[in-house]
């Protein structure tokens, strides 16, 4: 028996992996994050079972483990996105460690990649930014020393932040001093459900935009020069008599 901790995507159920589908398909027991998974995700089970984790708390959730193990039953933990990434899978590891019950993850495609191929950019851009960090806004959970937002927004990497929408005022007043004004920014709602809307301006006027969108949640900030810049060097990789393994320097390419 072993618990596969489903990265179902961002939203639209064709962001799925193939191996992510088929355990859907073949586990006899499902437990899906249902505020955040569309049900579509789950479309061809034939699970005998089919429980929304959204009205369970954490030791509700470990009892129906248990019982799928006591049978056998394989389960599908389907999580948003991927379940690496502020999936709250941490303290399930951590029980079905202690119950010694095998478990697998299944990567899935993050919030941050569906909102960069909606705005079409690349969030690593040479020249600009080489790096892409991903945090979220501190409200209810604390962060550790040396990753405040204003610590993180001095190395002026492409920043992904999550849950902080609500809290736009206060993440612009942090970014401002270390980005600059006129640094471009962009705010996704639902990135790539049917209802996905977004807002891109520059932190002087995003707050005013996103007030005006009426965001409130489920929502994802990306901020960084990479998102509106045009001046960048042509990455090496592509370039024109530079050689590496597959293309060695032979004289002049057709």
């Amino acid at each position: 028996m072993t618990v596969y901790f489903i990265g179902a995507g961002p939203g639209d159920p064709e962001l799925i992996t193939v191996k992510g589908q088929r355990l859907i398909r073949s586990c006899p027991v499902i437990i899906y994050a249902g505020s955040l998974v569309p049900e579509a995700v789950l479309q061809g089970h034939q699970a005998e079972q089919v429980i929304n984790s959204a009205e369970l708390h954490l030791e509700q959730i470990i009892t129906l483990i248990k019982a799928a193990d006591a049978k056998g039953q394989d389960v599908a933990r389907v999580h948003s996105g991927d379940p690496s990434l502020y999936g709250a899978i941490g303290e399930q590891i951590r029980c079905l460690r202690e119950l010694n019950i095998a478990f697998e993850i299944i990567p899935g495609v993050t919030a941050t990649a569906a909102c960069a191929a909606i705005l079409g950019a690349e969030l690593t851009l040479p020249d600009i930014s080489q790096t892409v960090i991903l945090t979220r806004y501190a409200e209810k959970t604390v962060m550790p020393a040396g990753e405040e937002l204003a610590s993180l927004a001095q190395h002026k990497a492409t920043m992904a932040i999550h849950l902080g929408v609500k809290n736009l005022e206060n993440i612009v007043a942090e970014l401002t001093p270390h980005y600059g004004s006129d640094c471009p920014i962009a705010v996704i709602h639902r990135a790539s459900w049917p209802d996905q809307d977004w807002v891109q301006g520059t932190l002087a006027d995003i707050t005013a935009k996103v007030q005006a969108k009426g965001f409130r949640r489920t929502a994802l900030i990306l901020v960084g020069r990479v998102l509106a810049s045009d001046s960048f060097a042509d990455s090496s990789l592509y370039r024109a008599g530079h050689a590496h393994l597959y293309r060695p320097q032979t004289g002049e390419y057709p």
